[in-house]
């Protein structure tokens, strides 16, 4: 067997039975070396070629597949051929990585769309709208042709009216919850409200009404909004989301892109006096903190240049009647905040 062949072997993981001995020729050859055949005839002849037998079947296993030495067809013997160019079998360091030094395994990478990253980014406390954003009608200035679809759509929603916006978020298919929703959830409210909540996503009952907040959650922040003087009709109701997630689930990054020009659309429309993030997934992606709800209020924050306080969702004071304390505490802080901000107006 030549060297070449024994190392393609090797790389493969066949096990090698026959007598291996240096290539013909090479300068560590011996002179002379018996045939592996003549061996297995003297050690037949010999006395001790029963017991001998019996101990090469117990410590050395015939292998499963016997190697045959035939001639190399031409597809195995380019790849033999590849394979004795080199010194060594290809290994793990010879494949492409990444930038961490592990083999490259994008077919395994999450899905993102461009830019996924940079537009996520609005979920930071610095909102990518400005006082500028508040004036009503933004222009976004002309799209170079090179922009991505992304940015060209964001532009466009940028300029809608309150109806062009409606019908946009009726007909959006941005992601795949427009294939699961029974309707989209736009928001109700007036369109000048001093207030504006802001959920996390429709639910069912949202779902099936094309409004948000309904059902017991939404009775119970009616009563909220009624302790501190504010009835639904005097504030404006969104969700991070115009469309329920499948069972509930929370929103992923992807479908938050997808929706953030619609909610910053709405928020330039509205100019709101205070944003009121009702619940973990509104406060967090709000936000862009991992932070849960219990961390997040107690304290005013920022959405741009407007005033954000966080609180928590009514669903979740139904499970947990004694939390509306701090809820109650969270209101006044809110009632604090918006007079603040409407006297530094």
């Amino acid at each position: 067997m030549s060297e070449r062949h024994r190392r393609y072997l090797e790389a493969l993981g066949i096990p090698l039975w026959l007598a291996r001995r240096p290539l013909a020729g090479s300068a560590t050859a011996p002179a002379a070396e018996p045939d592996a055949l003549q061996v297995a005839a003297t050690v037949a002849d010999s006395p001790a070629a029963a017991s001998a037998a019996e101990a090469v079947s117990i410590e050395m296993p015939v292998p499963a597949v016997p190697v045959v030495m035939a001639q190399v067809t031409p597809p195995v013997a380019s790849a033999v051929e590849a394979v004795a160019g080199s010194a060594e079998p290809p290994v793990a360091a010879d494949m492409p990585t990444d930038a961490g030094g592990d083999i490259a395994s994008d077919d395994w990478a999450p899905f993102a769309p461009p830019d996924a990253d940079a537009d996520y980014a609005y979920l930071g406390a610095a909102a990518d709208f400005d006082d500028a954003a508040f004036a009503g009608d933004v222009d976004a200035g002309p799209v170079s042709a090179g922009a991505a679809p992304i940015d060209d759509r964001r532009a466009r929603i940028a300029r809608m009216d309150w109806d062009e916006l409606a019908e946009a978020v009726r007909g959006c298919t941005a992601c795949p919850l427009c294939e699961s929703r029974r309707q989209t959830v736009f928001g109700v409210g007036r369109h000048d409200a001093a207030w504006m909540i802001v959920g996390e996503a429709p639910g069912r009952d949202e779902d099936l009404q094309g409004e948000p907040f309904v059902g017991q959650a939404g009775q119970l922040l009616n009563e909220m909004l009624f302790a501190v003087g504010r009835r639904r009709d005097d504030v404006f109701i969104a969700n991070v989301l115009k469309c329920r997630p499948p069972n509930n689930r929370d929103p992923l990054p992807a479908e938050v892109v997808a929706c953030k020009p619609f909610l910053d659309r709405q928020l330039a429309l509205v100019r709101p006096r205070l944003v009121l993030s009702v619940g973990r997934i509104s406060a967090q992606n709000l936000l862009g903190s991992d932070a849960p709800v219990g961390k997040l209020r107690g304290r005013v924050h920022r959405y741009g240049e407007v005033p954000l306080v966080v609180t928590y969702h009514p669903a979740y004071l139904l499970r947990s009647p004694a939390e509306k304390r701090r809820s109650w505490d969270d209101l006044e802080l809110a009632l604090a905040a918006a007079a603040g901000d409407e006297e530094a107006g």
